[in-house]
């Protein structure tokens, strides 16, 4: 599957207030960074963004911020939900807007649905938001959703919904499988050859200018290191981790907090990454 949305794209974390609402602000900021560090987009209201923990209204009014602060050709925007009608709801926000690409994972809350259920589903948002064809995408994560893009049920989405589907996002980890779908950094080498679209992920906040000197240069010392930094931060609690170095690379301890129920990194499990991460790095986070 082609997609215009390729090479290193952040999924970028939501910093919060202390009354739990998006913090547009700081938002717009760190995305800016991002992208000014050579991250070619952004995957706004993901995984690591917490979406799943907002509310459909707060997840509307944050794509609307940054669509209104960032360039719109250069965000992807997490518009699955378990309810059907909240995901075409979003994902019509999402055209609405211009954004680059709506990322929807499948229906996750009751299991053992099969196959047609899930392309039910799909279908029903392709055809409710057809006037606004924002590109699709799927998101591949077993290990939260429960339900597993597999091969055929990629190629009967496909045949359904036609060429609005654009790609998909893979974090399952089995590199057998994502070798024809965008993966996470190691696969930034191969993509450059065109078996991948590129990569969307979390440490990428924290790696941008490495990764993209790996896409766009063939850095492979630059992949290494970047690699070594996913290495270490997934050796912990991912979300909480990421967070904990934003707030240290933006010198600005609010974008530490999580929402409920993810809870922040502990000070010392945070200063022990910090040092880890600069000690492959070789140099200071907040550089």
């Amino acid at each position: 599957m082609t997609s215009k949305l390729r090479g290193v794209i952040a999924a970028i974390p939501t910093p919060v207030t202390q009354t739990l609402e998006p913090d547009i602000g700081r938002f717009v900021s760190l995305a800016g960074r991002l992208l000014d560090e050579g991250c070619d987009a952004l995957n706004m209201c993901g995984t690591t963004g917490e979406a799943t923990s907002m509310s459909l209204a707060q997840r509307k009014a944050l794509m609307s911020a940054a669509a209104n602060a960032l360039p719109r050709d250069r965000l992807m925007v997490g518009t699955g939900a378990a309810s059907v009608t909240d995901a075409i709801e979003l994902t019509r926000h999402a055209g609405e807007l211009g954004l680059a690409g709506a990322l929807l994972l499948p229906p996750f809350y009751y299991k053992n649905v099969g196959d047609d259920g899930v392309i039910a589903y799909f279908d029903a948002v392709a055809q409710m938001t057809a006037a606004q064809a924002t590109p699709l995408y799927l998101y591949h994560f077993p290990a939260l959703s429960g339900v597993p893009f597999h091969p055929a049920l990629v190629t009967a989405l496909r045949e359904r919904i036609g060429p609005r589907l654009s790609g998909l996002k893979d974090s399952s980890g089995d590199l057998a499988y994502s070798r024809t779908v965008p993966s996470d950094e190691g696969s930034l080498m191969e993509a450059r050859d065109g078996t991948f679209a590129g990569c969307i992920s979390a440490t990428a906040n924290l790696s941008s200018r490495l990764c993209a000197a790996a896409w766009r240069d063939g850095d492979a010392g630059a992949l290494a290191t970047a690699s070594a930094v996913r290495k270490r931060v997934a050796s912990g609690p991912l979300i909480p981790g990421i967070k904990a170095m934003v707030a240290e690379m933006m010198a600005d301890p609010s974008y530490a907090s999580p929402l409920p129920p993810l809870t922040a990194l502990p000070a010392a499990e945070s200063e022990k990454l910090k040092h880890d991460l600069e000690g492959i790095l070789g140099r200071d986070i907040g550089f």
